[in-house]
């Protein structure tokens, strides 16, 4: 792991349970900043903040369900009350939804899904950024997808979903960098996680061999062959959040082992 600097920031990581929010949070604890984990799960993001506390660092678990606005106030208003700041926001908590075409795709499913990847990502940035532009200072980065840039087969609401994470952090990046606030988003492609797991299932129509199939087929669309581990997404978001990338601004980062180059 590259090291930051992160002494005495203070960060919070939704979806900070598993994948790539987990290693995400740990990189930023390892790298000095106080982390409030936010789980819908109490059993993962409690796994997460004793990880984080094993190695010497500190965290704090917020349990939220990020369709909530009143959860989300919560978390942001727990930092606060704890910590005084909010210095790095991970806007990454998301769901993968259901692998059907779009004219199966179950409406309630899609409602759901838009709540948790759409509705989640605003309301983090409608509460977290007053914050932040009242301290004239933070970094954002929120979590979209390679399914933001491209078309999703079979995956209709999670393609649309992050296709919309993608103006909102664009719009959010104009609005808040006057006040010293820069907001961007990364865009990974297929990452070894349970999120991953389910999707491969998924396409697979629950035959194991079907999913396994799956993976080697979507592993082969990367010119190095393979997914890509949590931590190597973690290592984006702590270039987008660390002084490195001060001039960044707005941006949509691929991070997918060159897999749409073809």
């Amino acid at each position: 792991m590259q090291k930051f600097d992160f002494t005495g920031r203070v960060a919070i990581v939704t979806g900070g349970g598993g994948g790539i929010g987990r290693a995400a949070s740990l990189a930023l604890a390892d790298n000095g900043a106080k982390v409030v984990v936010v789980d819908l799960s109490d059993e993962a993001g409690t796994v997460t903040v004793n990880l984080i506390q094993e190695n010497g660092g500190e965290a704090l678990f917020v349990k939220a369900d990020v369709t909530s606005e009143e959860d989300i106030k919560a978390y942001v208003e727990k930092t606060i009350s704890k910590y005084g700041k909010i210095d790095i926001f991970l806007n990454n908590a998301g769901w993968e939804g259901k692998i059907v075409p779009l004219v199966d795709y179950p409406t309630e499913v899609f409602d759901k899904l838009m709540a948790i990847n759409v509705r989640g990502v605003y309301l983090g940035l409608k509460y977290v950024l007053p914050h932040m532009i009242e301290q004239k200072g933070g970094a954002i980065v929120n979590t979209s997808s390679g399914a933001g840039l491209a078309a999703t087969p079979s995956m209709v609401a999670y393609g649309a979903s992050k296709h919309a994470v993608l103006g909102m952090t664009k719009t959010a990046a104009f609005e808040a960098a006057p006040h010293g606030v820069r907001v961007n988003a990364v865009c990974p492609g297929v990452v070894n996680t349970a999120m991953m797991r389910s999707i491969e299932s998924g396409f697979g129509q629950g035959d194991p061999a079907a999913a396994e199939a799956t993976r080697k087929q979507f592993a082969a669309t990367a010119p190095d062959g393979r997914y890509a581990e949590p931590e190597e997404i973690a290592n984006l978001m702590m270039y987008l959040v660390s002084d490195l990338s001060s001039h960044v601004i707005g941006q949509e980062i691929l991070i997918d082992g060159g897999a749409m180059l073809t």
